[in-house]
């Protein structure tokens, strides 16, 4: 290492950040105020959760993730927090949302400046003739046989998941312009039968509902009626008033899969009904009753409970020869054989193993169509034991006269990567692992209000007329705390707030 080598990595600080797909703002909350090194402002903001806050000033500084360099990237610099991210080693958030979901652009537009775009928006616009789309997968760290690494890439598949690209493109609701990953939910599925939705939301088609994919979100929240339809038909469960959840016998397998135009998915038996942490004899639903929890503006909140059965790829549209994005969309590979995934619940838990077949509904009224499960090749064989999904996403993020930003999840490790104009990376990136203090089982909630919805007063920017609910960033029985809802807000001003007409 040369001495201007030694200068420049002396000036480099890591903070590990929470990833989440629900939200767009990027904060930190460092061991000192301010961070040295980054251009501050005067704009000071308390943004308020629904458990927790962070107040800080919006602030620049470059920043590099795993070889995309942003310079001047507007983010949060935190003075004081209170949120449920930091009590497991996280010094902040790396939203990953569109821009409309962002606080400190609205910050950033309110004094007439257009430099408070997110990292991915930034990111993107550097090379609009690459790809622009994001891509995941949740590890199991507690289960040595699980097969499905954790992974996040930037503009490139996970070689092992490429059959992803042959997949059908799930539009986002609505198409144009969303504020947030929510797509069109066609059914809901259990072995030999079909349940029709339907959606509070206007305009929507009929027998469908508006669903949000949100990695930040570690449990699902649906209608009482659906939760109702999944846990119910299951001998020996029953609903748990105070707690406000379903309460499983451990050796009861619960088989669902969501059906995505004429794709279905399963999800994996083992990650909605994992054990109480305080009781290893109980299990508990994952997938919350939640009536409104979207208001009018969706319908489901999909958590890395359903989301940890999928590759997802997030895709926020080309740029077109005139500089204009094309509409966003998702595309989804399932990593769950369901018949193999009935094994491995009941060589876990005891019994028996279902053959478990879905019957995809056709999206017409009148037929029904044969199992359309896409399943990675390589992973048909190999798919095993799965104790408990992720709670929280970790990144790795320098920032000072560089941010350097390496993805990391916590006991897992996400693979980052360039977008490259053939997916594929032009320069090497890093992927780094970083122990976290994970749990292999999921405890009840200490009360019903421990996770339900919780509305908080903000004032609404006329393009955002909701801002949907992230509950917890820390899995319920992580360090024996419970599933919180997190509420991102939005800034509002008297004047209208300037928003890209793209989504990037």
């Amino acid at each position: 290492m040369s001495p201007g080598d030694e200068h420049y990595a002396n000036r480099r600080s890591v903070y590990p950040l929470q990833i989440d797909t629900g939200s767009s703002d990027l904060w930190v909350k460092g061991a000192s105020f301010p961070l040295s090194n980054a251009t501050h402002t005067s704009q000071a903001y308390n943004m308020t959760y629904g458990i927790g806050w962070a107040y800080g000033n919006v602030s620049y500084a470059t920043v590099e993730f795993a070889g995309v360099e942003v310079q001047n990237q507007a983010f949060m610099d935190v003075k004081v927090a209170d949120n449920p991210a930091l009590s497991y080693g996280a010094d902040g958030i790396l939203g990953l949302g569109f821009d409309s979901l962002s606080t400190v652009d609205a910050l950033v537009n309110m004094t007439g400046a257009s430099t408070g775009r997110t990292f991915l928006h930034n990111a993107f616009a550097k090379d609009q003739s690459e790809p622009n789309f994001i891509s995941f997968t949740l590890e199991d760290t507690e289960d040595s046989y699980d097969s499905v690494q954790g992974y996040f890439s930037i503009g490139e598949y996970n070689p092992s998941y490429t059959a992803v690209a042959n997949n059908s493109k799930i539009s986002t609701w609505p198409e144009a312009a969303p504020t947030r990953w929510s797509v069109l939910l066609d059914y809901l599925l259990l072995p030999g039968s079909a349940t029709a939705l339907t959606s509070a939301v206007s305009g929507v088609p009929s027998g469908r509902a508006v669903v949000v994919l949100d990695s930040g979100t570690s449990y699902s929240y649906v209608p009482t009626d659906i939760a109702r339809t999944i846990y119910g038909q299951v001998s020996g469960t029953s609903f748990d008033e105070d707690l406000g959840q379903w309460i499983v016998p451990c050796d009861a397998e619960v088989d669902i899969a969501l059906q995505f135009g004429e794709s279905v998915y399963p999800v994996n038996p083992l990650d909605i009904t994992p054990k109480d942490s305080s009781d290893s004899s109980r299990c508990a639903g994952t997938i919350i009753p939640d009536d409104g929890i979207g208001g009018t503006e969706f319908d489901w909140l999909i958590g890395d409970n359903i989301l940890r059965s999928v590759y997802a790829v997030y895709d926020f549209g080309d740029y077109d020869s005139s500089g204009t994005l094309g509409n966003p969309y998702v595309q989804l590979l399932s990593l769950v054989n369901p018949s193999q995934a009935s094994v491995d619940f009941h060589d876990t838990r005891g019994g028996s193993a279902q053959n478990v077949t879905y019957n995809s509904a056709n999206v017409t009224e009148d037929s029904s169509g044969s199992t359309s499960v896409d399943i990675s090749d390589n992973l048909a064989d190999t798919l095993s034991k799965v104790g408990t999904f992720l709670p929280a996403i970790l990144a790795l993020m320098a920032l000072n006269t560089l941010l350097l930003l390496g993805l990391i999840g916590g006991g897992i490790w996400w693979i980052l990567r360039k977008r490259g104009r053939s997916r594929a990376r032009r320069n090497p990136g890093r992927a780094e692992p970083m122990p976290m203090n994970t749990m292999s089982t999921v405890g009840l909630m200490n009360s019903r209000d421990s996770h339900t919805y919780q509305p908080v007063s903000m004032a609404l920017t006329e393009d955002m007329p909701f801002t949907p609910p992230t509950p917890a960033f820390t899995q319920p029985g992580f360090d024996g705390g419970p599933s919180n809802s997190h509420l991102r807000i939005s800034t509002a001003s008297a004047s209208p707030i300037e928003r890209p007409k793209s989504v990037a």
